[in-house]
């Protein structure tokens, strides 16, 4: 008889679905991929660049990021997820500190670049998120996010099979909610309003629905483990693409 799995957020251990990690595992690639772009485009990466990841989990896009040549901080509001990142650390570098991406304990104008992961769509003060984000950047830093839209679709995966479907879910109850998915074009105004133009928004999705569907299943029962996951859920980049579910964009800070 199968047994119902432990979903837990910012936990360790094969006994327990971490969404949280499964989804920065499967997003690390494309989120990686889109960041190159924007350094090309906006802000070439250099050592002695500073870089701030908040919404940093346990520290996974934090470190990808050092590796391209940033002296990085990630920033998480949970304890927990900062203990895990602490221990996957391999000495690149990355300080991690416990705070919310609403209130950075952190100087005005300190960073060339930041990326606001794991956040947007489940903040319920957004504006405050990119007020905070702009005030530490310096004036054309560069600003990067993922996020969810609010379409049919997503509030199917997000709010159905993720946190309440029997069978796909990998999240707790209420992680997620209609009102805490946004738009691009409202997201837009809101960077704006907080001092950040919007420069680009691209779609991304899994290369297949039918892999996310099996990777997460396989996970729930037990039989695939984290790091197999990425490669069967395959995250693409489609820089034209309409973004149903999901989308990365970065904007620019201006003077």
């Amino acid at each position: 008889m199968a047994t119902t799995p432990h979903i837990a957020l910012d936990t360790a251990g094969s006994a327990a679905v971490d969404g949280r990690h499964i989804r920065a595992l499967t997003f690390q690639s494309v989120r990686l991929e889109y960041l190159h772009r924007v350094l090309a485009e906006a802000s070439p990466a250099a050592d002695g660049s500073r870089a701030l990841v908040a919404g940093s989990g346990r520290g996974l896009l934090a470190r990808g990021i050092a590796r391209l040549g940033f002296e990085v901080v990630a920033a998480d509001p949970s304890p927990a997820a900062t203990a895990l990142a602490l221990d996957a650390d391999d000495d690149s570098g990355v300080a991690y500190l416990t705070m919310p991406a609403e209130q950075l304990d952190l100087p005005d104008g300190h960073f060339d670049l930041v990326y606001c992961a794991d956040t947007l769509e489940i903040t319920e003060h957004p504006d405050a998120v990119l007020a905070e984000a702009a005030r530490v950047l310096r004036p054309g830093g560069v600003f990067v996010y993922d996020t969810v839209n609010r379409t049919p679709v997503s509030r199917l995966i997000y709010l159905g099979a993720f946190q309440t479907f029997p069978g796909t879910r990998i999240m707790p109850r209420g992680r997620y909610a209609a009102h805490r998915l946004r738009r691009p074009a409202q997201l837009a105004e809101a960077l704006d309003r907080a001092g950040l133009s919007a420069q680009d928004v691209s779609a991304f999705k899994p290369s297949d629905v039918r892999g996310l569907v099996r990777a997460t299943r396989g996970r729930r029962r037990g039989t695939l483990t984290d790091e197999q996951l990425p490669e069967l859920v395959d995250m693409t980049l489609e820089p034209e693409g309409n973004p149903v579910v999901t989308y990365l964009g970065y904007a620019v800070r201006r003077a």
